[in-house]
């Protein structure tokens, strides 16, 4: 029967471009994003990660990926046009990291025309080009492969190639490169992937049902519906997800091993889980259809309430078996860089790697676009300061795949990722995920709805758009998340009355004007020249407990201010052990933020206590050691910024003392 209805659906998707006339994208939407040329950073903290983007994030990463010294990206693209001799190399996902370097790159040029960075984009784009077959399929190891005669290589034959996780990103790059250049060139390359594609799996096997690994091509057939209106490409992303009830012998390495509507829990691969929920999420805006929205819901509080970090990083394990524990054996499957049990949230060994908190990003943003709640806001701030932020050193050059939150030296364990951040990581999927995230992050910071202008993240910008058939420009003065101010200025070209929209996060107990934490504080009025409103988030340091049964954080506190969580970083407590140290629920914890501290971050001054722990050399337990207990002053920093002056050791969570 499921065979069947995804045949008819494989006829539906040869309709043509111009049925996309009667259909309007997003409709399901309660709001529209800010667009890139619509909006920018001024001041502060993000236009301060904005700019190293640009400046230091972006041009380093063209160096890399232009080059061949370390691994190929470009050069893979070069080689299976047919213009350099040689062998695919690096990791399997790598045209999809260039094409996200691409998407960047091209979110930048909106904002800001670069004659260099176009260079670079358009040698990038001819190389993409040449390489395409001329069926439209694009993915240069099989390509390579085939050139080479070899005769194993051939489209889709292998389940864990990322085939749709490149192609998808492809089709996102392309949008925006079409937005930037006005130029089709990439929009032309993507449309013929994507043409590819449904021709490819019209009619799916089970066995082809099983191609969709970190599945980017979700998202991508709809960010190509909505930017070349061919209904075709709409119908693509629904068939794809409809296409994964044919797993018949799928896993939670890929969550396929029951169809997405019966999912309940959120489990397995967490990079994968995640974009699987953003698509979903995605196709619900084109949809409404709620046998999406009710496990999407499920599966967002499981995640809150019982398998996500203090940091909002998600993925607790680097390897794993899903369901951990399960009495039916027979459904155990492994996982990798996955989802743990309930309540498994290890310090040390946490893999939450960055890629997967990009896509809890992505998840919870277009939540947010369906339901108009502010806690799905909060959680994306949230995970973007302190778990996307940690994936990226100040320096701008330097990234992490995976984010602890305790690092000792020396570790007492091997783990395939050290928790220093370096140039050129083997799996170089995060560090163009961060740059094409904060390339674009100012969509987020603002929206519109009929008679609304929506305030969802804050810092020092500008948003001009139109409202009510008024040209208005918003202004946002503010030193969050140092501080709690927050002033926003209202410009219009002439009086116009409409509701301002402005986000009171969840952690704010109190704010002035007074208003609910974890809603929306609305004010609605005529609007003139030279207005303007104010909130302000009281913003004190405050100790953060776990639930108990998280038993690596039995009788242990975290701290944290506004959205911020801090850590505790060796370079502080001057040579002292993070094993040895220990804090009070009593100690003071007073903010002060330091100009000249980490690019200039607001530390938590405060006192713990120092036990040395003697020597636990070949000694798993031993008798109860009597040692005093001396207290020191010590400083607290911004979990994202530790790491930055050198090898260091770390903790977010630190033992309680009474």
């Amino acid at each position: 029967m499921r065979h069947l209805e995804l045949t008819v659906l494989g006829l539906v998707l040869c309709g043509t471009a111009a049925q996309a006339q009667d259909v309007k994208p997003r409709p399901h939407a309660l709001m529209e994003p800010a667009a890139l040329h619509e909006t920018k950073w001024t001041s502060g903290f993000w236009a301060q990660r904005y700019d190293a983007c640009r400046t230091k994030m972006v041009p380093a990463m063209w160096t890399l990926i232009s080059g061949k010294e370390r691994t190929h990206f470009l050069e893979n693209f070069r080689i299976a046009a047919g213009l350099a001799e040689g062998r695919c190399r690096g990791a399997a996902w790598n045209d999809g990291e260039t094409y996200k370097w691409l998407e960047a790159a091209c979110s930048l040029l909106i904002t800001q025309p670069d004659a260099t960075l176009r260079a670079h984009v358009d040698e990038a784009v001819d190389l993409i080009a040449k390489a395409q077959r001329p069926d439209g399929y694009i993915y240069t190891k099989v390509i390579i492969g085939q050139r080479a005669g070899d005769p194993a290589a051939q489209p889709f034959s292998d389940r864990n190639a990322f085939e749709m996780y490149c192609m998808g990103h492809l089709m996102t790059a392309a949008c925006r490169h079409h937005q930037a250049t006005g130029n089709d060139q990439l929009l032309t390359v993507a449309k013929r992937a994507a043409d590819f594609l449904i021709q490819h799996f019209a009619n799916p096997t089970p066995e082809q049902a099983k191609n969709s690994v970190c599945p980017a091509h979700y998202m991508g057939f709809l960010d190509l519906w909505r930017e070349t209106g061919d209904v075709r490409y709409r119908n693509a992303a629904q068939h794809f997800i409809d296409m994964r009830k044919l797993v018949t012998d799928g896993g939670d390495d890929n969550q396929d091993r029951i169809p997405f509507t019966e999912q309940t829990k959120i489990c397995g691969h967490a990079v994968r889980a995640n974009y699987l929920c953003a698509g979903a999420a995605d196709l619900y805006l084109e949809t409404g259809d709620k046998a999406l929205m009710t496990p999407l819901t499920s599966m967002w509080k499981d995640l809150v309430t019982r398998k996500l970090y203090i940091t909002g990083g998600c993925g607790a394990l680097y390897d794993g078996a899903s369901p951990d524990g399960s009495t039916e054996q027979k459904t155990i499957t492994r996982t990798h860089q996955a989802y743990g049990r309930d309540y498994q949230l290890p310090n040390l060994t946490a893999h939450s790697e960055t890629c997967a908190n990009i896509g809890s990003v992505m998840w919870n943003w277009r939540m947010f676009e369906a339901t108009g709640e502010a806690r799905y806001v909060d959680l994306l701030e949230h995970t973007l300061i302190n778990s996307v932020l940690s994936g990226v050193a100040l320096n701008g050059t330097d990234w992490s795949y995976v984010n602890p939150l305790r690092v000792l030296d020396p570790m007492p364990l091997e783990l395939r990722w050290g928790g220093a951040r370096q140039p050129f990581i083997s799996s170089f999927c995060c560090p163009p995920n961060v740059v094409r995230t904060l390339a674009q992050l100012q969509t987020m910071a603002y929206a519109k709805s009929e008679d609304t202008l929506w305030v969802n993240l804050y810092g020092g910008s500008e948003y001009t758009t139109e409202i009510n058939g008024v040209k208005v420009k918003l202004t946002q003065v503010t030193d969050y998340p140092w501080d709690g101010k927050v002033l926003i200025q209202v410009e219009p070209e002439e009086p116009v009355t409409f509701t301002l929209k402005m986000r009171v996060p969840g952690w704010a107990t109190s704010s002035e004007p007074s208003a609910t934490p974890g809603t929306y504080l609305s004010e609605r009025k005529e609007w003139r020249k030279g207005a303007s409103t104010e909130l302000n988030f009281s913003m004190p340091a405050q100790f953060i407990e776990s639930h108990p049964a998280v038993e690596e954080n039995r009788n242990q506190l975290a701290v944290q201010r506004g959205p911020v969580v801090y850590c505790l970083e060796s370079p502080e407590i001057a040579g002292i052990r993070m094993n040895d140290v220990s804090i009070s629920s009593s100690s003071r914890l007073t903010p002060a933020f330091d100009s000249n501290l980490l690019e200039g971050v607001t530390a938590v001054e405060t006192e713990i206590q120092v036990r040395p722990q003697g020597d636990w050399n070949d000694k798993l337990t031993r008798p109860l050691q009597q040692a005093s207990d001396r207290k020191i002053p010590a400083r607290l920093i911004p979990i994202f910024a530790w790491g930055n002056r050198g090898i260091s050791e770390m903790s977010v969570w630190l033992p309680a003392t009474r």
